[in-house]
């Protein structure tokens, strides 16, 4: 398959469909290609998550399958899950909240699970704010 860049036997493509070969210098010039094209897909992320487990490295493992869950939320979701986790900027009873709504709402429950380790861990060490 000349021009096919394989994972495991599968074409890699990015969350528009797009193969790799197909993102080229030629192809942005011409004003083919949005910033769509170049998004990780869930699949990808899933393959590399279960190639690091096989190959002995469960945290990483882990830490890819939570980026998979993060592939079907906006730019927007993702950096508010994010300033939401910097110490100080919310109460536990909000990451919480953030956490059942990504388990709940929007099929993220690794990361759900992540958000409510960070707010009992927040907690312990007294870097959130005081519930009102």
């Amino acid at each position: 398959m000349k021009g096919k860049r394989l994972m495991e036997g599968k074409v890699i493509c990015t969350a528009s469909g797009r193969t790799l070969d197909e993102l080229n210098m030629a192809a942005i010039l011409a004003g083919e290609l949005t910033t769509e094209d170049f998004r990780i897909s869930y699949k990808t992320l899933r393959r590399q998550a279960d190639a690091a487990e096989a190959a002995g490295y469960a945290q990483l493992a882990r830490n890819l399958r939570r980026a998979a869950e993060l592939t079907h939320l906006s730019n927007e979701q993702v950096l508010d899950i994010y300033n939401t986790l910097r110490p100080g900027r919310t109460t536990h009873s909000q990451l919480i909240a953030l956490a059942d709504q990504l388990e709940n709402c929007l099929d993220a429950p690794l990361t759900a699970a992540l958000l409510r380790e960070a707010a009992e861990v927040y907690l312990e060490r007294g870097i959130v704010k005081a519930d009102t």
